[in-house]
């Protein structure tokens, strides 16, 4: 049978970044495939600068999410310090240093997703991939670097409680998590009361998952994500498809 490492993210922000036009910077309602490639980075203490181990864990591991609460957008405004003029500069710095006297100023919009809960699954999708489920397991457990939701200024706030799953199928995998520690998952922790929860569990993966693992999930829609990860380094990315189902869950709250 098929085998996953699923484990947990919530916080009381997150933010997972669409592409951004202007001063708007809007974000998804799930983890992004760079924010989770990055996530796995910093477990395991890749630096930005290392494209090719970045590289690896986007070509070498497929993801996939199960959004068990999708929280509520807020909308953050910021002002931002601007040069007149349509001189062109290299860097922020050399914008900031020009003409002191001759600045303007904007307004910038940042959305993130407040309270939010998702459950990540990955799998191997390559024959020799550089780590185990089971060492990946241990570096989340035990992370290099901080943790965080999108940005920095998004910690997690509560533990991944990453567990490998041998599991039927993907749905099956995320359905039986998180195997005997219901008491310390999100369910206990997000504000919301149980009679308002959603009783919409949404799914979203990319392809390279066996037919097998996709097994009880029928994708009923298909979005072009610009995510996948091209280079870290130079902040590049190329685009994926990323597929949708969701499932309305029937018990009582």
């Amino acid at each position: 049978m098929p085998e996953f490492l699923v484990f947990q993210l919530h916080g009381a922000l997150a933010s997972w970044g669409d592409i951004a036009v202007g001063e708007h910077r809007p974000s998804l309602g799930h983890p992004t495939k760079s924010a989770l490639t990055g996530l796995l980075a910093a477990a395991i203490g890749i630096e930005r600068e290392d494209d090719k181990d970045h590289l690896r864990l986007n070509q070498d591991y497929c993801f996939a999410v199960c959004v068990r609460e999708p929280g509520e957008v807020l909308r953050d405004y910021h002002t931002v310090q601007v040069p007149g003029g349509k001189r062109s500069y290299a860097i922020r710095r050399d914008e900031l240093m020009f003409d002191k006297h001759n600045r303007n100023t904007i307004l910038s919009q940042r959305d993130y997703r407040t309270d939010a809960w998702y459950q990540v699954a990955v799998a191997c999708c390559a024959d020799s991939p550089p780590y185990s489920l089971e060492a990946l397991r241990e570096k989340l457990l035990k992370p290099r670097f901080t943790l965080y939701l999108g940005r920095k200024s998004c910690p997690v706030s509560l533990p991944l409680f990453p567990q490998i799953s041998t599991a039927s199928s993907l749905k099956q995998a995320f359905d039986q998590y998180p195997l005997g520690l219901e008491e310390e998952t999100a369910a206990n922790w997000i504000d919301a009361p149980k009679s308002k929860r959603t009783k919409l569990h949404r799914y979203y993966w990319e392809a390279g998952f066996s037919e097998e693992a996709l097994s009880g999930l029928e994708a009923t829609m298909r979005y072009p994500r610009r995510d996948q990860v091209h280079s870290r380094r130079r902040w590049q990315f190329s685009n994926r498809n990323e597929y949708y189902a969701a499932e309305t869950i029937e018990e009582a709250s």
